[in-house]
């Protein structure tokens, strides 16, 4: 397969300009050293390349971080830099010392190790960037563009792009947006999630908390997915894995910071006083969702039990991922009251909160609208608002509702 260009590029580019460090966080096998082994090609500084999942580098790291440094000289790339938190230390001296643009490029996939070193040593010297999977936009070879209810924009985009049937959405989104895995067949895909989650997921998070019983964490994480775009039921998760809450807890946090799961936080303020404070469950590859919650195509998934869960994780991760590729802090939420009436996103920018609804419809009721009007007690301005479905093309129930077709986003 020929190499899928990622949208984080220019931006990793144009900062390595100006920064001695960048930091590249993300999940196992979503293509960070791919992406920035093909950037140390083209810009023709003749970077280094050092893995730390090879034990004996690994180890020399550790033992004698000074002299790795010197072996490895800047310009360098550092893989999975979280194995040897001492070099922060050693790398915070080299750039007081040396003041490089782009010297040092790392990875890592363990957030929590990482977090700590560079709070530690690297604070103010180095800029963080997440990747997640492919975005459709990227495995389509489009430019990235963050969503918004904009309507012009969205015109734009409709003028561009190619329509897609609810069919091809859902082969998207069995699919997946692992680069490894779009290498392969889909005889393939059984295989590569399997190896994914046992030579991958289950050893990060061992190695973070121990011994881990492999039977009782297939099941959590397939208990997890079966609950993907639902509000956080650890008590659930913990008895279908017959394991306590608080490991539960802990395996679910863990998950997150190896990027595999991520939280849509609920939207709250002093005005909307009667929202919940349960975060809703998604994860970041909807082709690993299908796989752990075992829809074997994707014709299943289109009229499977979790068709409108799936379509809802694609929507929101697709919709993350516009703004992470964008090296933009997402604002995203969504809002729930104890009375049930739920908004699937509010996207608050530039003051405003534009409130999102999912359907995998493709004729929605205007009446869906209706429950937009609860957040016009939040002291933001309510801006435009979007049903995302499958319909076949743009178009506005009024002037404040839009009608987008979900291969918009």
């Amino acid at each position: 397969m020929e190499y899928i260009r990622r949208h984080l590029e220019a931006e990793i580019l144009d900062v390595s300009k100006y920064y001695s460090a960048i930091l590249l966080t993300g999940p196992r096998q979503s293509g960070k050293t791919t992406m920035l082994k093909k950037l140390s090609e083209e810009e023709g500084r003749g970077r280094k390349y050092v893995s730390l999942d090879d034990i004996d580098i690994r180890s020399q790291a550790i033992n004698d971080p000074k002299g790795f440094l010197q072996q490895y000289s800047p310009p360098v790339l550092i893989d999975e830099v979280q194995y040897a938190p001492g070099l922060f230390t050693y790398i915070k001296i080299y750039i007081d010392s040396h003041h490089g643009a782009g010297d040092f490029w790392l990875t890592g996939s363990q957030i929590f190790r990482l977090m700590r070193g560079v709070r530690e040593s690297l604070a103010g010297r180095v800029i963080l960037f997440s990747m997640s999977p492919l975005s459709q936009r990227e495995i389509d070879g489009k430019d990235n563009v963050p969503f918004t209810t904009d309507f012009e924009s969205l015109l734009k985009e409709s003028e561009k792009a190619v329509p897609k049937t609810r069919s091809e959405i859902y082969e998207s989104l069995w699919m997946g947006g692992m680069p490894g895995r779009l290498r392969g067949t889909k005889k393939d895909r059984a295989e590569y999630y399997s190896s994914y989650i046992s030579t991958y997921v289950a050893r990060d998070v061992a190695d973070l908390v121990g011994h881990i019983d492999a039977i009782k964490f297939n099941a959590f994480v397939r208990s997890a997915a079966a609950r993907c775009a639902q509000l956080v039921n650890v008590t659930a998760m913990a008895e279908d894995a017959d394991i306590s809450n608080d490991m539960a807890k802990n395996w679910l946090n863990i998950l997150e910071t190896l990027g595999v799961v991520f939280y849509l936080r609920p939207y709250s303020n002093n005005a909307l006083k009667r929202t919940i404070k349960t975060p809703k469950l998604y994860f970041s590859d909807t082709g690993l969702v299908a796989y752990l919650s075992r829809w074997t195509s994707p014709e299943v998934a289109e009229y499977g039990a979790m068709a409108g869960a799936l379509f809802e994780n694609y929507v929101v991760s697709e919709i993350m991922k516009s703004y992470t590729n964008a090296g933009i802090e997402p604002g995203l939420y969504y809002y729930r009251d104890r009375d049930t009436n739920e908004i699937d996103i509010l996207i608050e920018s530039d003051g405003k909160l534009c409130p999102v609804e999912i359907k995998r419809t493709a004729s929605p009721d205007r009446r869906i609208t209706r429950t937009f009007s609860l957040i016009e007690k939040s002291p933001l301005e309510r801006g435009t608002s979007a049903v995302i479905c499958t319909s076949d093309r743009l178009y506005s129930f009024d002037s404040r509702n839009l009608v987008v077709p979900v291969w918009l986003i």
